[in-house]
């Protein structure tokens, strides 16, 4: 499984998440990109793109993209706040469904 970080969320998340294939959008050379066409993007390399962005699912008709989003819901998006947040980024993890946003919340 290949996730993919959104440029919102802190991208020292990747290291509370080892063994898994993660990286960011800055990282993948997609800094700046919009939504849209970032998951235009997204869905060709990617299997789950994880963002902070909450209107995500109200911008974007989900159903049309071929990956599945995961929302979390976080004080800020630094590590230490995002930290508490893994346990459940890994169970949404193991059922995610493409074209559909899950969050998690500590």
């Amino acid at each position: 499984m290949r996730i993919l970080l959104d440029e919102c969320v802190d991208w020292r998340l990747r290291r509370e998440l080892a063994g898994l294939n993660v990286t960011s959008v800055p990282r993948h050379g997609w800094a700046g990109i919009k939504n849209g066409k970032l998951l235009a993007l997204a869905e060709k390399e990617f299997d789950v793109f994880v963002t902070m962005d909450g209107s995500l699912s109200s911008q974007q008709n989900l159903s049309r993209f071929n990956i599945a989003i995961i929302v979390l819901r976080a004080k800020s998006n630094q590590v230490q706040d995002l930290r508490p947040l893994v346990p459940g980024l890994l169970r949404e993890l193991k059922r995610v469904r493409k074209g559909v946003a899950t969050a998690v919340a500590a």
